[in-house]
Order: C-alpha cells, then sequence, then structure tokens
C-alpha cells in the first residue's frame, strides 16, 4: 500500500472535482432544458390535457422508454460514434458530457411529466375558462403550481448525473471517477479512493440539502 502525501493528492482531487462539476453543469443545464421540453409534451399530449395527441405522446414515451434504462457505461459505447459526428471526438470529458447530457434528458423528461401529472386539473381547466392562452397555462399556472415537486425531481437529477460523472471516469473521463480508478483502486492507494467518495458525498448532500430547502419554500406557500 502506498504512503499519502496530501500535498500531492489534494491539487489533484481539486482538479478532478472541478473536471466532474464541469461535466454535471453543463449535462445538468443542457439537459434540463431539453427534458423540461419533451416533459412537457409529454404532460400536454396525454389523454384529456391540452394538446391530446396520441401518436406524438406514444412517440415521445417509446423513446424515454428505449433510453432511460440503458446502464450509462453501455451508453457511452453506444453512443460513441453519435458524439463523434456531432462533436468530433468519442472518448475524453467532452464525449462523456455529450453522453450525460443524452440521458439526463430522457431522464429529466419522465421526471417532468410525472410531477406536473400532480398539478390539480381544476387550476388548468379554471385558466383556460379565464380564457388564457397555451403560453400563458404553462409558465403562469402549469409549471408555478408544479414547481416544488420539480425542484425535487431536478435534484434527485443532479445526483444522478453524479453517478454519471463517476461511471465515466471507467473510460478515461476523468474527473472523480476517473481519479479514484487510476489513482485509487489501480495503485492499491484507499486513501485517494475514499477521499473522492467523501467529496462526492459532500456535493451531493450540499446540493440535496439545499434542493430540499427550496422545495419547502415552494410548497409552503
Amino acid at each position: 500500500m502506498r504512503t499519502t502525501d496530501w500535498g500531492e493528492i489534494i491539487p489533484d482531487l481539486i482538479e478532478s472535482t472541478g473536471q466532474t462539476l464541469y461535466m454535471v453543469v453543463i449535462a445538468l443545464a443542457i439537459g434540463g432544458v431539453l427534458g423540461l421540453g419533451v416533459g412537457l409534451l409529454l404532460y400536454l399530449t396525454r389523454r384529456g390535457n391540452l394538446l391530446e395527441n396520441r401518436f406524438v405522446f406514444q412517440l415521445l414515451n417509446v423513446l424515454v422508454n428505449f433510453f432511460r434504462p440503458i446502464p450509462f457505461v453501455i451508453l457511452i459505447a453506444a453512443l460513441q460514434p453519435l458524439a463523434r459526428a456531432v462533436i468530433g471526438i468519442g472518448i475524453g470529458i467532452q464525449a462523456a458530457t455529450f453522453t450525460m447530457v443524452f440521458a439526463a434528458t430522457f431522464g429529466i423528461a419522465r421526471l417532468v411529466e410525472q410531477n406536473l401529472v400532480t398539478v390539480n386539473p381544476g387550476v388548468i381547466e379554471a385558466a383556460r375558462a379565464m380564457g388564457a392562452g397555451l403560453p400563458r397555462i404553462i409558465f403562469s399556472v402549469l409549471i408555478p403550481e408544479g414547481l416544488g415537486a420539480l425542484i425535487l425531481g431536478y435534484t434527485y437529477a443532479f445526483v444522478a448525473i453524479v453517478d454519471m460523472s463517476a461511471i465515466a471516469g471507467v473510460v478515461g473521463a476523468g474527473g472523480l471517477g476517473n481519479y479514484a480508478i487510476q489513482y485509487g483502486y489501480r495503485q492499491a492507494n484507499p486513501t485517494i479512493t475514499w477521499a473522492t467518495v467523501i467529496v462526492i458525498v459532500l456535493i451531493v448532500q450540499i446540493v440535496q440539502g439545499l434542493g430540499n430547502w427550496l422545495a419547502r419554500r415552494r410548497l409552503r406557500r
């Protein structure tokens, strides 16, 4: 077992943490917006909703159900040709981030749909009776009414994306997962492995706590 030199570990740990946050923030930002759009369409095109359309709903439903269950480590390999075609590279942080955006989009889409279903239909009907158009109903009624649940959903998505970033380390995509595997596991240094675990846990706990706090504030209104 190697001795621990914190003078070397801490700078590498900071750099790896930055790489992880880079991947997670981009994946959550882009995937969060795309997932919101797909989730809204899933909700709106359901039977009895504002844009009821069986074909569109079934198409989106099949896409989400197809991609969402694929283990991320397999999805990275499966989407490598697509990553090369879109961003020009199939390995590394950029390729892993591309796959994370893809996975986050479909995962968040389902979370958005499930959370919006909990919105009281009477509120939507009241807005329609008052003559509100579709954009106003979505942004002034539907999303605000479901915001507390959506915050919790996006918090859960953040944790899942952090997990994806760690798995991406298996294929050398950088970040804390790669650091733990390369310098902790493969070099038989459990100190490095547990240092990365602690950093990941701290990141998740901070974001989870913030998400819970924001959701509670919203749900009390």
